[in-house]
């Protein structure tokens, strides 16, 4: 939404890539062995290109880079802002580790360009790494994928191509996209031959860089003929110089596609389903810390991603799961698809619950009101505000007419409104006065000075450290905190005096046999 990704035609190149080579932003460090100076453009053993400079073809390939220095690989993309932003110290996107893993190989063996037909015609594998979101009108609006975006890139492969490649698509995908983008490279006028490869992302934003670094699995499908199982295997070369091979999976075509959906969509599930247990606990007096611990002792179950919370956001969860949906109407699964769109409805309703939550214990009433909002991400260590549950319930309570101050450690405000308006429709064009109603804070103490509630929205590791005595006195009484994440140790603060509601956790004043 926020980066163009669409590759329709060539811009001229840029070349700004004098920058440090060293600039560490944060307290984690990667080392990689040195990448010989020597290594010019015709000694590379093989070059890559990625169509898509966003969350998933930079990190991805800049790894690859400093993995592979006989590899050269480029990332190429329409927007010259963002291409000037990749050959920066600024990088366009917050990742721990990124700029380390940047800064060691740019110039060297890793670059970022517009010159798309360039890079294509060397390359012997192009990556298609660009946004597939979620269809807003037609056919399928509101649950398909629109894969405009891969054909696009494929279209410009088949044009400008002067060997044969091999074609990988990067971006998630509904089921048989492979055979159109094989359908659309097929039809190049020099009779070219590509092998079109799936090769899925499973990184988590945030901890990015880890996972990619030591991935639990890469999984290439391709098409089981000689030439299909040739082309999966140079890529597992790729791969293999550091990723052990045992754990490089190679399935057919539709096998890898559907995979990348389902894995999402178990994942949404399991966040979904404690997340309907929160409710109950909130209801009978339970503790759902309490009951996620128990229930993850399991071995058959597992602790992983069965913390309660106001919801899960991201680019991938709930766009796959619509995905997902929308396949199974397709080939006439109602059931299935009614099975999996409830993780999507109980996911709202959880974020609405929340919402609700801070109105009602707020006397009913939130109008003209100071609250705080800790956090607009929509998890830690990222900037990513896309479906981002904060957004929801800011406009809820924009909506109920209180004065919103919202304080996020790498969220820009731009970024936070180009968000609310493209999935809320909330902007000042909508709603006119709207902007004026919610205040960026440049600090989480200027956010906090003289509100009737805090919301911790996101987990940021430094709102469990702030001085929350010192909040409490300049806050009006009383003062209300609403835990959406269960970070904070809510007896300590009630102790100083807030009054705290916290997500599956009971209310003391409302039970007295805790």
């Amino acid at each position: 939404k926020h980066q163009r990704q669409l590759v329709d035609g060539s811009i001229e190149s840029t070349s700004s890539l004098d920058w440090p080579q060293h600039h560490p932003t944060n307290d984690t460090h990667f080392h990689f062995p040195p990448i010989p100076i020597d290594i010019m453009a015709d000694e590379f053993d093989l070059h890559i290109c990625c169509m898509g400079a966003g969350y998933v073809g930079g990190p991805t390939m800049a790894v690859i880079a400093a993995k592979c220095p006989k590899v050269r690989v480029c990332v190429v993309d329409l927007s010259q802002k963002q291409i000037d932003a990749w050959n920066s110290p600024d990088l366009p996107i917050y990742e721990p580790g990124l700029p380390e893993v940047v800064a060691q190989c740019l110039g060297k063996n890793l670059f970022f360009s517009t010159d798309i037909d360039a890079e294509i015609k060397k390359a012997d594998i192009v990556f298609i790494s660009v946004n597939t979101p979620t269809k807003t009108m037609g056919i399928g609006a509101g649950r398909a994928a629109n894969v405009k975006n891969c054909e696009l890139c494929a279209r410009k492969i088949a044009e400008v191509s002067e060997s044969d490649k091999i074609v990988v698509e990067k971006s998630t995908v509904p089921v048989r996209t492979a055979q159109a983008v094989r359908r659309v490279l097929d039809c190049n006028e020099r009779g070219l031959k590509f092998q079109v490869l799936s090769n899925p992302e499973f990184l988590a934003e945030g901890t990015a860089i880890p996972d990619l670094m030591s991935p639990d699995r890469v999984l290439i499908g391709g098409v089981q003929t000689p030439e299909g199982i040739a082309a999966a295997e140079k890529l597992a070369g790729v791969y293999a110089n550091w990723v052990p091979r045992e754990q490089i999976l190679t399935t057919n075509l539709w096998s890898s596609e559907l995979s990348k959906l389902v894995a999402n969509a178990f994942l949404a599930q399991r966040v979904s389903s404690i997340n309907s247990i929160s409710a109950l606990c909130e209801a009978t007096g339970a503790n759902v810390s309490e009951v996620s611990r128990c229930v993850g002792m399991d071995d058959r179950i597992g602790k992983r991603f069965l913390n309660s919370s106001i919801g899960f956001g991201g680019s991938c969860f709930q766009k796959d799961i619509l995905n997902l949906v929308y396949l199974c109407e397709t080939y006439g699964l109602q059931e299935c698809a009614d099975y999996w769109n409830q993780v999507i409805l109980m996911n709202n309703y959880q974020k609405k619950r929340f919402s609700e939550k801070m109105v009602s214990s707020m006397f009913n009433t939130v109008t003209g009101k100071k609250i705080a909002i800790l956090g607009f991400a929509f998890k830690k260590d990222t900037g990513d505000v896309r479906e981002t549950p904060s957004m929801f319930v800011v406009r809820d309570l924009v909506m109920e007419q209180a004065k919103v101050h919202v304080y996020d450690p790498q969220v820009k405000r731009e970024d936070m409104w180009v968000e609310m308006n493209y999935t809320c429709n909330l902007s000042e064009e909508t709603h006119p006065g709207v902007e004026a109603a919610v205040t960026t804070s440049t600090s989480a103490y200027d956010a906090c000075d003289g509100a009737h509630a805090l919301a911790v929205l996101t987990e940021w590791d430094e709102f469990k450290e702030l001085d929350y005595q010192k909040i409490y006195q300049k806050m009006a009484k009383p003062a209300f905190v609403f835990d959406g994440r269960n970070i904070l140790d809510h007896e300590a603060l009630r102790k100083i005096g807030f009054e705290v509601h916290a997500i599956g956790k009971p209310d003391p004043n409302k039970f007295s046999d805790l």
